[in-house]
């Protein structure tokens, strides 16, 4: 089967949720994919019966340079060429900004921007040799609005934007394509994972609200859509030549977006800290 960008795709933090989910469906199409965890085996591969459709689990750590090496040279070795890179990888730390330390913020973000800064340098070389290519990374609308205690995922998520617009302007003339997806609450593993900064546990200056507000959102992200409904929405994205900046998924989240374009800014900043 022929692709757009071709066939081989990389998939940071494919081990579950979103990633795992577009890993898997991708397959199924037809590509030949290489998911990525930091505790994943090599070598751990299925294929898809009656095409040349597979998914093999590699071990990559996107804050660590030696291992995002490792990973695009075992790729580089097997296939010859890297088409597509999905940037999933991420995690979420919650707190006040005023509890949350210089070291706990650099932690969110040597994930989150940082992770997705050296997976997009790791790969466009090797896109420009080719004349084509494709990166899709997966942000937040907490990259659109800020969330109350959410302060430094909303900020990693904001620099992602800013990140991603540019390497489309950057890369256009080589042939180097790139766009946003921009999930709202979604049914994943990353509500349990959530990190709480250490104040947060005993400042009770925050601590009421903090809680309340973060339950809020760990009820909305479990019954919220399921992963697939991100899955479909990058699916659609590898299938078109000229892909949008961002696609904000879910008809609510949608609505908001559109919304803080029309709205006085501080109508828009009453009605998210009413909502947490």
């Amino acid at each position: 089967m022929s692709h757009l960008y071709g066939d081989v795709v990389i998939i940071t933090g494919a081990s579950a949720g979103i990633g795992q989910a577009t890993a898997q469906e991708l397959m199924k199409d037809g590509y030949k994919v290489y998911g990525t965890s930091r505790k994943a085996k090599t070598g751990d591969r299925r294929i898809e019966p009656g095409s040349e459709g597979f998914l093999e689990m590699i071990p990559l750590d996107v804050t660590s340079d030696d291992s995002v090496r490792g990973a695009i040279a075992y790729v580089l070795e097997k296939e010859k060429r890297i088409d597509v890179l999905i940037n999933n990888a991420g995690m979420g730390i919650a707190g006040a900004i005023e509890d949350t330390t210089l070291e706990e913020a650099q932690t969110q973000f040597a994930t989150n921007y940082f992770g997705v800064l050296r997976m997009c340098r790791a790969v466009l070389p090797i896109m420009r040799e080719q004349k084509k290519g494709l990166i899709v990374t997966v942000g937040s609308v907490a990259g659109i609005f800020s969330i109350p205690f959410q302060a430094q995922y909303s900020a990693s998520k904001f620099a992602i934007e800013a990140l991603m617009e540019t390497l489309r302007m950057e890369t256009r003339a080589f042939g180097i394509r790139a766009a946003l997806v921009e999930p709202g609450d979604t049914k994943t593993s990353f509500t349990a994972s959530r990190i709480f900064t250490a104040a947060s546990k005993t400042n009770p200056a925050y601590q009421a609200h903090c809680k309340k507000a973060v339950e809020r959102m760990a009820h909305d992200e479990q019954h919220g859509p399921e992963p697939i409904v991100v899955t479909r929405v990058i699916q659609n994205i590898i299938r078109k030549k000229n892909p949008p900046i961002r696609i904000v998924v879910g008809s609510s989240y949608k609505m908001l977006c559109f919304f803080k374009r029309l709205l006085p800014a501080g109508l828009v900043e009453r009605i998210l800290a009413s909502m947490y």
